[in-house]
């Protein structure tokens, strides 16, 4: 792909909305998969009470619609303004007690986890179609849009994975540590598909046994990974 074409999907513009202030892509096919549309209002007339609490709107308690929702409530159970990066919001928006602490939790994501991710980690890749793993770095796009893969020449060279054509994710892991606990993450299989192929592609990541913190990062950015693919499969569900 050209600088140019890259560039131009890319291309981001400040638009206004009912809501508040968004920075989009200029071409919706190329927004982030991780993505949310704005929903609908619930229309004034339909909401005579908060949907929330019960209490009657009239000239001293006003009505608020949630950013992130859309129902109608009064301030005090919609008065947090939170930021809601997922529908691209510049600043901090309304939203109801029920959302403010989702958005919260995935601020937490784009702060910290999607750092990891277009940062990348070094794995153990093996495609369905391969007789051993090749040595690639995994990072994500950073239009948040491909998986990009980058091998050290001695294999396959470079891959791309549309986030979007991500059908099922896996995570590998080993025993659970002695006194118990959760299970070490190990690897990731990714599901996909491809244009102009029937089924599904597969390929495994697996963390290396480097001692060199490598694999520190490689189970950081699986986790990561882990959370991207709730994020995608909520933005289908949407």
């Amino acid at each position: 792909m050209s600088s140019e074409v890259a560039a131009r999907r890319d291309a981001k513009k400040l638009v206004r909305s009912p809501s508040g202030l968004r920075m989009v892509p200029e071409h919706r096919a190329y927004g982030s998969p991780f993505g949310l549309e704005e929903p609908p209002w619930v229309p004034d007339k339909e909401c005579p009470r908060c949907m929330q609490c019960d209490t009657k709107f009239d000239f001293l308690t006003r009505k608020h619609h949630c950013r992130r929702c859309g129902k109608c409530f009064c301030d005090k159970c919609c008065g947090q303004k939170v930021a809601l990066r997922r529908m691209c919001f510049v600043d901090p928006v309304r939203q109801c007690a029920g959302c403010a602490p989702v958005s919260r939790r995935e601020a937490d994501f784009y702060d910290r986890q999607l750092k990891l991710l277009l940062s990348g980690a070094t794995f153990l890749v093996t495609f369905e179609n391969s007789e051993k793993p090749d040595t690639m770095v995994c990072r994500l796009s950073s239009n948040q849009r491909f998986l990009l893969l980058d091998g050290d020449g001695d294999g396959d060279g470079h891959r791309e994975v549309e986030v979007a054509r991500i059908a099922a994710v896996q995570m590998l892991t080993e025993g659970l540590p002695p006194g118990g606990g959760n299970a070490r993450a190990i690897g990731m299989t990714l599901q996909y598909t491809t244009p102009g192929a029937e089924g599904l592609t597969q390929l495994t990541l697996t963390a290396g046994e480097d001692a060199d913190g490598s694999r520190r990062q490689a189970t950081a950015w699986l986790a990561a990974m882990h959370k991207a693919a709730k994020l995608l499969y909520e933005s289908r569900d949407q």
